[in-house]
């Protein structure tokens, strides 16, 4: 009996030691398994900064493999627990998210689950036609040119703020604007108009008044403008030029308008058989502006025209030097003989079409 006793105690001090043991490294377990936890939540790792684009109707996939494609993680692993655990596979938001060095995947999973996208910067100048606004549109934003052009080109959308098909791209002011990557066609339309608005404040529509032109008018005269001359200094004269001949009833005859009636804007010299096509944008058979823009003039070009220079000039011709500036005239004769002179000019360059 006392031998028995004394064997239980043998026994017993051994099994609570290897209790303590396992114990112990049960807490070393959950410690490290903690730590790492702890890490895959609130340790950076975001490597660089950047934009991941999430389209509409991604699945949870599609986000890990734009992050993959974007080599923005040091730890693809981590960010899948921490996305399971805040339930983002069930809320996933489209747009473009700008991802910022030393982001953890908290930080990250709350911004992408949040929806809070960040306004990209679109800018649009330069532009002639509806098809090449679609297609810089796309480069910007989620909606492919398809989309935005047919929003461009929609009547009823055009009389739906108050213009016509021609003169819709007046309503379109170039400029950089902070939009959204999900901004849909329409968004964006609704978005120019209330920038259209913004622009035409009471002070420019009267300076517009004063030249007898309506809003859309200066907009479609500082179109020809923009393409009559790449000299800020001289678009006020050029612009004063015709101005006074709409005031005399004189049909414009700007070259631009015949090439935009053409399509061809690549054309160097305008020749007869360009002047003869029937198109109301041609100004050398009809009198007054042509019925709408024939770009997207920028806002410069359309200060120019509200600006203008008075003067008592009828006519201009592109110098002989070929430096982008303009010789002007007063008088029929004078304006023959500086043509005269310029296409002598392209005669010599060997410059026929």
């Amino acid at each position: 009996m006392g031998i028995e006793r004394r064997n239980r105690l043998m026994v017993f001090p051994k099994v609570g030691k290897w209790v303590i043991i396992l114990v112990a490294i049960g807490f070393i377990v959950v410690g490290i398994r903690a730590f790492q936890l702890y890490g895959y939540i609130f340790e950076n790792n975001v490597k660089h900064s950047g934009f991941v684009y999430i389209p509409d109707g991604a699945t949870y996939d599609q986000v890990i493999d734009s992050l993959k494609a974007g080599d923005f993680l040091a730890n693809y692993k981590s960010i899948k627990w921490v996305a399971n655990k805040k339930k983002y596979p069930d809320l996933i938001k489209p747009g473009a998210y700008k991802l910022e060095k030393g982001w953890s995947n908290n930080k990250l999973v709350d911004v992408l689950r949040s929806g809070a996208q960040t306004p990209i910067k679109v800018t649009f100048n330069n532009i002639r036609f509806r098809k090449d606004l679609a297609g810089r549109l796309a480069h910007y934003m989620e909606a492919d040119s398809t989309a935005f052009l047919k929003m461009l080109t929609d009547t009823a959308e055009a009389k739906k703020y108050g213009f016509t098909y021609a003169a819709f791209p007046a309503m379109f002011i170039p400029n950089t604007y902070e939009l959204y990557w999900t901004t849909t066609p329409a968004e964006f339309v609704d978005r120019m108009h209330q920038e259209y608005d913004r622009f035409w404040t009471d002070e420019r529509k009267k300076k517009a008044e004063a030249a007898g032109m309506t809003p859309v008018q200066a907009t479609t005269l500082a179109s020809i403008v923009q393409e009559e001359t790449v000299k800020p200094d001289e678009m006020h004269k050029i612009a004063g030029v015709y101005i006074n001949r709409l005031k005399r009833g004189w049909r414009l005859q700007a070259d631009p308008t015949v090439k935009f009636a053409v399509g061809d804007f690549s054309i160097k010299r305008v020749l007869n058989q360009h002047l003869e096509i029937d198109s109301p944008y041609n100004t050398y058979k009809y009198k007054g502006l042509p019925p709408g823009p024939i770009n997207f003039p920028n806002p410069k070009s359309i200060e120019a025209v509200l600006n203008y220079e008075k003067s008592k000039y009828l006519y201009f011709c592109a110098k002989e030097d070929f430096s982008g500036y303009h010789n002007f005239s007063r008088t029929l004769r004078e304006h023959n003989r500086n043509a005269a002179r310029y296409q002598r000019a392209l005669n010599k360059n060997r410059i026929f079409k």
